[in-house]
């Protein structure tokens, strides 16, 4: 390792890889508070170069020309790096910088969810054996701080569940159709029009980004290394105007929630994450939560709850997180000390949805006619899930029953509805939903 060193009296060099929304804004931050944040961290931060893919392009940036590179594989080998943020996304070739600056002496913050859930492991073992620190704040949940919280805050505590809103554009959508009656497209197109919506929006409505993120919370909470491939994942595509109606009815909103929980089984603790929309109560503090907004709501055993709430991303409100880590970082560097890695003392059980257990809203589409309720009632009782409510809606054609669960596991759940799209007065099963957080 050709590891750079910190001397008293010199500026820590920064490099900054990306320079589009938060990147740019991390760069105009940086110049435009350097006072403050030399006071902060007890030494200048000298910004040395930033990686871009192409140079020329104009940007509203008061920094040197010359800062500016395409070589990002030889700004982070320089071996006079201090910091290196990384703020380009993606797997390849965010890994291999990262792994290269760690190996060539540099500490790191990244803002890459993505990458974290895909392979943190191998970062995590990278900036241990360079002793650097690897900061990632701004990953989950934009300037919310939640990571470290989880990491530092509740490392004495036992965290038993962590409940959150986790992407802004899923959270505008569903917001729209409760509050104005908008349908799912116009939503989505009014939130592509207002830059909360990518043009290519599948990451965040099939929820791919929020299952990124539930991975790195769920291995924060729990000390358990998990990976995306570890979180059951569902997007809201599915979401109707009738759930948002039934959602109403019940005195609640459907959300697209984030859950990471440990329970006990026969065999141990174990834990689970699942991203999916679920109708919350009104009464939870997360139902409150409006627009492309995100919050992250915390049970711990000594704590008790704890909510974080804030905008979950856009340019200066990830900044916010990536120049907090930079402080804390670029502070151990002057110090010569690194902050905590990554903890997976518990390495807990990870359990499939099959596992997990909640509570259930289903619709029912049935023919109108005697024994129907009793039928289905049977049904239910077969997979030992137990009804809480039960209302009809409708007549004839239109007949619908409408059922509220008690606390199930999701393999039963599924083989309930399996047993239902059988019976010959059942003409459809048109809508299963999850209903958390008290109700």
């Amino acid at each position: 390792m050709n590891a750079s060193s910190w001397s008293a009296g010199r500026p820590l060099r920064v490099a900054l890889l990306g320079c589009g929304v938060v990147g740019s804004e991390v760069a105009r931050l940086m110049t435009r508070d350097a006072e403050e944040l030399a006071q902060r961290v007890g030494a200048p931060l000298e910004l040395v170069g930033i990686a871009v893919r192409r140079l020329g392009r104009e940007r509203d940036l008061d920094v040197p020309a010359d800062l500016f590179t395409t070589d990002a594989a030889g700004l982070v080998s320089r071996g006079d790096i201090d910091v290196v943020i990384e703020v380009i996304g993606g797997i390849e070739p965010a890994r291999e910088l990262i792994l290269s600056a760690l190996d060539n002496g540099a500490s790191v913050v990244t803002a890459n969810k993505a990458l974290l859930a895909e392979d943190g492991a191998t970062l995590f073992e990278a900036a241990e054996k360079a002793e650097r620190d690897l900061y990632f704040e701004a990953a989950v949940a934009g300037a919310i701080p939640i990571v470290r919280p989880l990491r530092e805050s509740l490392a004495g505590d036992s965290v038993e569940r962590v409940l959150g809103i986790v992407n802004g554009t899923t959270n505008f959508i569903l917001d729209a159709m409760t509050t104005n009656g908008t349908g799912f497209s116009e939503a989505l197109d009014e939130a592509q029009r207002l830059g909360y919506a990518e043009a290519d929006p599948t990451a965040d409505i099939e929820g791919f980004d929020a299952a990124a993120k539930a991975a790195i919370l769920s291995g924060l909470a729990f000390h358990t290394r998990m990976t995306l491939g570890d979180v059951h994942r569902e997007g809201i595509t599915e979401v109707s105007a009738a759930d948002i109606r039934s959602a109403s009815e019940m005195g609640c909103v459907v959300k697209l929630l984030a859950i990471c929980e440990k329970r006990d089984t026969p065999d141990g603790p174990a834990v689970s994450a699942r991203v999916h929309p679920a109708m919350i109560p009104l009464s939870h503090p997360l139902a409150s939560v409006r627009g492309a907004y995100n919050a992250v709501f915390v049970e711990s055993e000594s704590a008790g709850q704890l909510m974080f709430y804030g905008p979950g991303a856009g340019g200066a409100p990830t900044a916010s997180a990536v120049l907090g880590d930079v402080v804390s970082v670029a502070r151990n560097r002057r110090n010569d000390v690194f902050g905590p890695g990554e903890s997976t003392h518990a390495q807990l059980e990870v359990l499939d949805i099959g596992r997990a257990r909640t509570r259930y809203h289903v619709a029912i589409d049935v023919d109108d006619r005697p024994g129907v309720l009793a039928a289905v009632a049977h049904a239910f009782a077969e997979f030992d899930v137990s009804i809480r409510t039960v209302r009809q809606e409708g007549s004839g054609l239109d007949a619908q029953l409408v059922i509220v669960t008690h606390e199930a596991d999701d393999a039963a759940l599924s083989a309930t509805v399996a047993a239902l799209r059988e019976m010959d007065m059942v003409r459809d099963v048109s809508s299963v939903m999850r209903v958390e957080g008290g109700f």
